[in-house]
């Protein structure tokens, strides 16, 4: 029988427009591609997202090991900017253009390919799960969340578990990903007393207090580092007061501020920290800080082990290069896997994700199936 193409599923899952949180049809394609070879395939709908779920071998399996990806894609923006159709899955050069042809539809393909290709020529003593979600560039709460809820609930495992996410900087195999800074943010608002700017004294302006509030945050160092990430940013994103006019002292000022967080520190302790130094200014000067905060995630880590040398051997085998273990970034769904399994990340170069013209050269859509696969090999040997 023809092995699976990953390049003809990759075009096939382009030309799904697929933009959060619209199926576009790519999981009904999954889910004939996978049901063909012998995959139960379950669909596991929340709200107004689409996910798959597939599972090759017994239910519950005690070496089960997992891919999760995604196929929703970010809009295109200015269609007039793109030189090719955003769903058109055009090759030229040696490269297939596309929205989600990097991030991550190509990963996607991959992985699908190597599963269908090594069941049915070495079907394994175990289960191959594919968690496929359409809801990762969203607000990821029907998604992956949903998938692992389900499987919580219907005694379904992985083992242990490889994201697809694009993880290379520049060159195939250059790095992999063993956890992920955390991510959140405050959203602060200062609260003074309108009046003429020609009589400051008649009222509480809001705008200086705001400005040493974000100084003071910005200027303190959260820390040097850890063992296994960089250090800690905190990123000044707005400061607003909507005021229009330049002889009115607002009454409110409000700011955002983003943080990526490495494992010192969770986000109850960052909040805590943020709390204190508004607290702080706001007996200064007696003007009302309020702040909130929206948390994305936790920073975590899976420690160096079997899983990431397995995925380690698999690269250097198939590429002649050592991955790097970075937990640099943003975030991903990995930070949901992680609660019930080991789980690291590889894909592809993710140069051209979100951007106009997205593309991926086809050649390395080729060699990530030869990587998913040797994986499964060496899992299962």
């Amino acid at each position: 029988m023809q092995s699976l193409d990953p390049v003809r599923l990759t075009s096939d899952l382009v030309r799904c427009p697929s933009v959060t949180p619209e199926e576009g049809g790519a999981l009904q394609l999954l889910d004939q591609v996978l049901s063909e070879a012998g995959f139960d395939c379950t669909r596991v709908d929340r709200g107004e997202v689409s996910n798959l779920y597939a599972r090759w071998g017994a239910k519950g399996a005690e070496r089960s090991f997992g891919f999760n990806g995604h196929t929703d894609v970010v809009p295109v923006g200015n269609v007039d900017d793109w030189s090719v159709d955003p769903f058109g899955a055009e090759i030229k050069d040696g490269f297939l253009y596309g929205r989600g042809s990097t991030d991550m539809k190509s990963g996607v393909a991959a992985f699908v390919a190597a599963a269908v290709d090594f069941v049915r020529d070495t079907p394994p003593d175990g289960a191959i799960i594919l968690a496929i979600t359409g809801d990762e560039e969203g607000d990821a709460k029907d998604g992956t969340v949903a998938l692992l809820d389900w499987m919580e609930a219907n005694g379904e495992r992985m083992s242990d578990c490889l994201v697809g996410e694009p993880t290379s900087p520049e060159f195939m195999g250059e790095m992999m990903k063993i956890g992920r800074r955390g991510s959140m943010t405050a959203y602060v608002v200062v609260t003074g007393k309108q009046g003429h700017s020609a009589y400051p004294h008649r009222a509480l302006n809001p705008v200086p207090v705001m400005v040493r509030l974000m100084d003071r945050l910005s200027s303190h160092e959260l820390d040097k580092g850890t063992e296994h990430f960089d250090a800690s940013t905190l990123a000044v994103t707005t400061i607003d007061t909507g005021n229009t006019a330049n002889n009115v002292i607002p009454a409110t000022c409000r700011a955002t501020v983003n943080i990526r967080f490495n494992d010192a520190h969770s986000s109850d302790s960052l909040t805590n920290w943020l709390r204190r130094e508004a607290d702080k200014l706001a007996k200064e000067t007696g003007i009302a800080i309020d702040l909130t905060t929206q948390v994305s995630g936790e920073s975590f880590l899976t420690e160096p082990g079997p899983l990431s040398e397995l995925v380690s051997k698999a690269v250097q085998t198939e590429t002649n290069n050592i991955p790097q273990m970075s937990t640099s970034g943003g975030t991903s769904d990995a930070r949901f896997v992680q609660h019930y399994c080991p789980v690291v990340e590889f894909g592809l170069v993710g140069k051209t994700m979100h951007a106009v013209d997205e593309h991926v050269e086809v050649a390395q859509i080729h060699r990530l199936k030869a990587i998913y696969t040797r994986i499964l090999q060496d899992y299962f040997a």
